[in-house]
């Protein structure tokens, strides 16, 4: 009798934890259709961005759980950004939140982007803006003066891979020119660097290193402007600028 107890319980306790697996696949479902109804058209479908930003990443929905936190933004709309406030249910809200936090989970758990991942998801911008922002404030054809390279790179790379080249190109040594007190002047890779010590290597594999108060160094980075670009890059900016340069492909 007491086996048949216990066997009856573990029965119970297995259908309340499927009827709770149902139930959650079930909310997220409903976020998702509510979602792509509401939101989808600047957040894109999935979430990940649009006209809008990617909200599969967004900290404000990582540190959410049920809603509570972007459900304010959701309500009241935030409208010196464009969105236009959204008069939803406390459950619909909630529906979403699962929705978001289980496409966060499939992108955490993910082992990576798709080779062949679609370019009209990363072609969301404008070509001319993204032209504009090419030849003016980006300051991107001081470097590349030829559109022919770059669309020989885009050929070369599926979409995922050229916008991945385009924020964060290949890496390229730091190279630095150190002049010695006599005038010698001693060219290098960059080994190490602080504010009291410049270590170079040269082509040969030595290693030098020289006290930085009793040198002149003169650091060349050829990625430098790369590096200052991504620190006022908007989502604007690189949807408009990666659809101009997939464009010359």
């Amino acid at each position: 009798m007491t086996g048949v107890l216990v066997l009856g319980v573990i029965a119970l306790c297995a259908s309340a934890a499927h009827s709770q697996t149902d139930s959650h696949a079930e909310q997220v479902q409903r976020g998702r259709k509510q979602f792509v109804q509401s939101c989808g058209f600047c957040h894109g479908v999935d979430a990940t961005g649009g006209r809008a930003p990617d909200l599969v990443r967004s900290p404000l929905v990582a540190h959410d759980q049920k809603g509570e936190l972007f459900g304010e933004v959701i309500r009241n709309g935030r409208p010196d950004k464009g969105m236009p406030a959204l008069p939803m249910t406390p459950e619909q809200i909630a529906d979403i939140a699962a929705f978001l936090h289980a496409r966060a989970l499939e992108a955490l758990e993910s082992s990576g982007v798709p080779r062949d991942y679609p370019a009209e998801k990363l072609t969301t911008g404008k070509v001319e803006a993204g032209k504009a922002f090419f030849e003016g404030a980006g300051g991107c054809s001081g470097c590349h003066a030829n559109p022919a390279e770059l669309a020989a790179a885009g050929r070369k790379y599926s979409s995922i891979e050229f916008e991945s080249h385009m924020l964060y190109p290949e890496d390229k040594p730091i190279t630095a020119v150190v002049t010695l007190g006599s005038g010698e002047q001693i060219r290098g890779k960059v080994i190490h660097r602080d504010d009291f010590v410049i270590g170079v290597q040269g082509e040969g594999g030595w290693y030098k290193s020289f006290p930085r108060e009793k040198v002149k160094v003169e650091i060349q980075d050829p990625l430098e402007a790369h590096r200052k670009l991504l620190d006022k890059l908007t989502q604007a900016d690189m949807h408009n600028l990666f659809t101009y340069l997939y464009s010359l492909k």
